[in-house]
């Protein structure tokens, strides 16, 4: 098992910056990709941004890149998800998730662990 905890949203004006963090505890998370997600109201859940064990290799939807950028530091067992550029659209409940294995995947269902999330809003 591994647990996972978000911080770092809050309310911030358009064109600002958040880094949002995710925090893991239990199973060994260097082995894990990692994955950002967003829910925003009356919507499904977006990917966002994943990142394989390693960092060495990054995925980033259409919507975000550029903007963001999905890190990791695995002696502090943290991902991370810098967000520049914010606008409206960005609102939502940000989600990481672990998966273990090889794959990075894009996809919410093939992740198995996910945190409670943290809200990001954007004022414009």
């Amino acid at each position: 098992q591994v647990q996972l905890v978000e911080s770092g949203g809050g309310l911030v004006q358009a064109g600002g910056s958040l880094r949002l963090s995710c925090a893991a505890s239990g199973r060994t998370f260097s082995s894990a990709a990692m994955g950002w997600f967003r829910q925003a109201p009356g919507k499904e859940r977006e990917f966002v941004a994943a990142i394989g064990w390693n960092g060495g290799r990054t995925y980033y939807a259409d919507s975000v890149k550029g903007r963001f950028t999905i890190s990791r530091d695995n002696a502090k067992n943290t991902v991370y998800l810098q967000m520049n550029s914010l606008k409206p659209e960005d609102t939502a409940v940000y989600y990481c998730g672990a998966k273990y294995g090889v794959r990075v995947p894009t996809t919410g269902d093939e992740y198995g662990y996910w945190g409670q999330g943290t809200q990001v809003t954007v004022s414009s």
